[in-house]
């Protein structure tokens, strides 16, 4: 039996998405822009696709019509083949007349879509993290072992373990013990052997990347039995079924990281910018899919660029840009200097005509215009920054939420849409 009929995937959309608002605030946490061209689900569904899984449901709750549409635009498989990527929007029905409760309800509350497509085994996985994982290895290795479920787990360091849920595995490789967020002072108590390169690194506690293969008998069994209370997988049902049944750790030691607040996605974005990027968007054999755009390519003129990525369709005139990402049709006025930034762009182009209109009635084009100075900040889509205005991010500023942006940990988030008018200054 080939992995394409073995497996199948369960990409999780997540709750409200509230640390990353303003992003979040009209769009799902899947569907947030990341690298310029992509969405967030796009990850996970390039990742199944790249290891020959091809059968996946997205789970949504929250604002969901934008990535509803790009799933619909994007995701076109042969009609001879079995591959399909649907969506399951949380429902009320007679017998449950509740949204989702956490990770394990959503799923069990998708059984009954999920039930009739066969398969022996179903792949968990989260709707906002940045990774390449091949998932059959994880398959062969829960295989290999006899598990009953696979958490999949990476190395973590002092600073990050505190953050996760941690856990200890025996020598055969299965999972013996878990702790969810362990304070500072006990986790001397939680070290495993990570293996050389990790342990000099300083990371040697294993961390759940929430990422699971449940055999699929026991899953269902679990879900509507078992455990039909329980309402999150990495909360309730994998610590209860340690000692229950066979849960083994799948080691992965390559980038991932977990886009929860803003600061997250945004070093995630810049990172890309770096010569040799932890996250490589130039892998042959790990593609990240997305719409298929017709779009002509970007064109430069007259700047100075040090470590920028740029979409297609993007018109820029700006005099420097150092460690930025533009997104897909952005435009950018003359004179400007944009640092440390990501620009997601815009989804469409403005004609001579909409642009005779905007002077006339005073307002800024769509894009960055003339003179501008940004620095630490996101601009979110469809955005009209004047001219000579003036966005200066950093430790300075405190938190705040304004109408136009909002300002999170130093970074200016520009709202989706805002106008911000010529010599503004942020």
């Amino acid at each position: 039996m080939s992995i394409s009929t073995e497996v199948l995937s369960v990409i999780l959309g997540g709750g409200a998405g509230s640390r990353l608002y303003p992003l979040t605030a009209a769009r799902s946490k899947p569907a947030v822009p990341i690298a310029g061209k992509y969405r967030l689900v796009d990850i996970p569904i390039s990742n199944c696709i790249n290891s020959g899984i091809n059968r996946m449901f997205v789970l949504t709750q929250f604002n969901s019509a934008s990535l509803n549409r790009h799933i619909k635009n994007t995701y076109h498989f042969s009609a001879f083949s079995s591959a399909f990527v649907d969506i399951l929007a949380a429902e009320q029905t007679p017998d449950n007349p509740a949204w989702y409760q956490g990770t394990a309800d959503a799923v069990r509350q998708s059984l009954r879509h999920v039930a009739p497509f066969a398969s022996d085994y179903v792949l968990i996985l989260s709707g906002d993290q940045l990774y390449q994982m091949d998932f059959q290895e994880m398959l062969d290795n829960h295989k290999k072992k006899g598990a009953d479920i696979s958490v999949a787990t990476i190395p973590v360091g002092d600073r990050e373990a505190p953050e996760f849920g941690i856990l200890k595995e025996s020598k055969e490789g299965f999972i013996s013990s878990f702790i969810e967020k362990p304070k500072k002072e006990v986790l001397k108590d939680w070290t495993s052997d990570t293996g050389d390169e990790m342990r000099k690194a300083g990371k040697v506690y294993l961390a759940s990347m929430g990422i699971y293969i449940f055999n699929r008998q026991l899953m269902f069994d679990y879900l509507q039995n078992e455990y039909l209370e329980a309402t999150d997988f990495g909360k309730e049902i994998i610590p209860q079924s340690i000692g229950k049944c066979k849960v083994a750790s799948y080691q992965y030691e390559g980038y991932w990281t977990d886009i929860g607040n803003i600061y997250s996605f945004f070093e995630a974005n810049l990172g890309l910018t770096a010569d040799l990027p932890d996250f490589n968007l130039f892998d042959n054999s790990n593609a990240i899919y997305t719409r298929a755009r017709m779009l002509p390519p970007a064109k430069v003129s007259g700047t100075t660029l040090e470590k920028t990525v740029i979409a297609e369709g993007s018109i820029i005139n700006a005099s420097r840009m150092e460690t930025t990402v533009v997104g897909i049709r952005s435009r950018i006025g003359h004179g400007s200097t944009i640092i440390s930034t990501y620009i997601m762009g815009s989804d469409y182009f403005e004609t001579l005509q909409d642009i005779a209109v905007d002077h006339a009635k005073g307002i800024p084009l769509l894009g960055i215009g003339n003179r501008c100075y940004i620095r630490n900040a996101i601009i979110d889509k469809n955005c009209r920054i004047g001219d000579d205005v003036r966005i200066n991010g950093g430790p300075h500023l405190e938190n705040a939420d304004h109408s136009l942006y909002t300002i999170k940990d130093g970074i200016v988030v520009v709202k989706k849409g805002a106008i911000i008018p010529n010599g503004y200054v942020i």
